[in-house]
């Protein structure tokens, strides 16, 4: 059962990959997009470095968070955009007709989806040591930068895939995940937490699950082992990959009983 399980999840995830490969186009304009943020946010605001509140920390490792997770958003949108294409060619409902597992079929795309967007951020990490990033905690610290950018994509992930499966509608799976980008700016995006100056945002920044993986990611490249700094980001990923895997395993039911 478990063989049959990793199996069916393996060829479903390769299948995705490979569909992802053949249209290159759809993950490449977000990649330049956070590409792009990196190098504008560090260039226009890098200055601001220099206030009391950063102490002394470099500009681009504090910013390069935010590009990481805009790729995280950005990417996870394939697994919707993937399930919704399979549901309109009707490979969706030949699938369900094969032994294949039911969770297989929906986890095949969002694996997809993870492994599309690790490329992605070892390639922003790539221009950021161009651009001169030094991490505090070294290569170690760079990997779990990696796993917090595929952790949180794996949440939007899970959304998307929910999304998808519940509308079965790709405008809508698109627009689902879109509604997250807010998410970003109602953060720590460009300052911390102390120079915030709205009282409002500085409750939408506390209770924003996006701040924790900024301090998370922010910690590691720039303060070093702390561990708080780093577990908030963790618990965060764990919380709201529980919802929105379950929202996405609760779609797929009702979808396989639809189908």
């Amino acid at each position: 059962m478990g063989n049959g399980l990793l199996k069916d999840i393996w060829v479903l995830s390769k299948r995705s990959v490979l569909t992802t490969l053949r249209s290159p186009f759809s993950f490449i304009p977000n990649l330049l997009i956070s590409t792009f943020f990196l190098l504008v946010y560090d260039s226009g605001l890098s200055g601001i470095s220099q206030l009391p509140a950063f102490e002394g920390a470099n500009y681009l490792a504090f910013i390069l968070p935010v590009s990481v997770v805009s790729a995280a958003i950005g990417g996870a949108g394939g697994a919707g955009q993937g399930i919704v294409k399979d549901i309109e060619n009707g490979f969706f409902s030949r699938l369900l007709l094969t032994p294949a597992s039911r969770l297989s079929i929906v986890l095949g795309p969002i694996i997809a989806g993870m492994l599309q967007l690790f490329v992605q951020t070892i390639l922003i990490l790539i221009v950021a040591f161009i651009m001169g990033l030094e991490v505090a905690t070294g290569f170690l610290g760079v990997l779990v930068v990696l796993l917090l950018a595929v952790g949180w994509g794996l949440a939007f992930a899970g959304y998307s895939a929910g999304v998808a499966l519940k509308t079965k509608n790709a405008q809508a799976a698109q627009a689902g995940t879109l509604i997250f980008f807010p998410l970003i700016f109602l953060s720590t995006t460009f300052v911390p937490y102390e120079l915030i100056e709205s009282s409002w945002l500085k409750v939408a920044a506390t209770i924003n699950p996006t701040t924790y993986i900024f301090e998370s990611m922010r910690t590691v490249l720039i303060e070093g082992w702390e561990f708080w700094g780093i577990a908030k980001g963790i618990i965060a990923i764990t919380i709201v990959c529980a919802i929105t895997i379950t929202f996405a395993a609760l779609s797929a039911k009702k979808a396989v009983s639809r189908g």
